[in-house]
């Protein structure tokens, strides 16, 4: 026995075929469309590593007593007081590299305990405010860190 298909059911089966590859563009336009999210959002995790901020060539040392040392992943983080000439007290967090770079430096979790006194040379941010790149800290028993070299000044192009 052979059965035919009549115009009806012919035309029930291309709208099922229409719909089937429309549903595979939308499927290849949502794909599309979360790729191109993942690379914005990820863009600024790349560019962080940047020198923008800081006031690159210009060193600032000062003296102050360890608040906290932070050894951790991506970054390790010292902050210490400072008391200015008005015998103000200002808290400074400056950034080094992460743990593994910081220790091939001769860097240690245990390099540093609040309280302890330091002397820390550093790149200052632009804006002023008390933060920074950690270039060499001096510990009070004489031991002198370097976390990194100096960047060289920006220079116009």
């Amino acid at each position: 026995m052979i059965i035919h298909k009549g115009r009806e059911e012919h035309v029930v089966e291309m709208k099922k075929s229409i719909v089937g590859r429309s549903a595979v563009r939308n499927m290849i336009l949502a794909v599309s469309i979360a790729a191109v999210g993942v690379l914005l959002v990820s863009a600024p995790l790349i560019a962080h590593h940047g020198t923008a901020a800081l006031d690159t060539g210009k060193e600032i040392t000062l003296k102050g007593t360890v608040t906290e040392w932070i050894w951790s992943n991506p970054h390790c983080f010292l902050q210490f007081d400072v008391k200015d000439d008005t015998g103000t007290v200002r808290n400074w967090a400056v950034e080094t590299q992460n743990p593994t770079a910081m220790t091939q430096r001769g860097w240690a979790r245990t390099s540093f305990k609040a309280g302890d006194e330091v002397t820390v040379i550093l790149e200052p941010v632009k804006n002023g405010q008390p933060i920074g790149r950690l270039l060499t800290a001096v510990r009070a028993d004489g031991q002198k860190l370097i976390a990194a070299p100096p960047t060289p000044p920006a220079t116009a192009p």
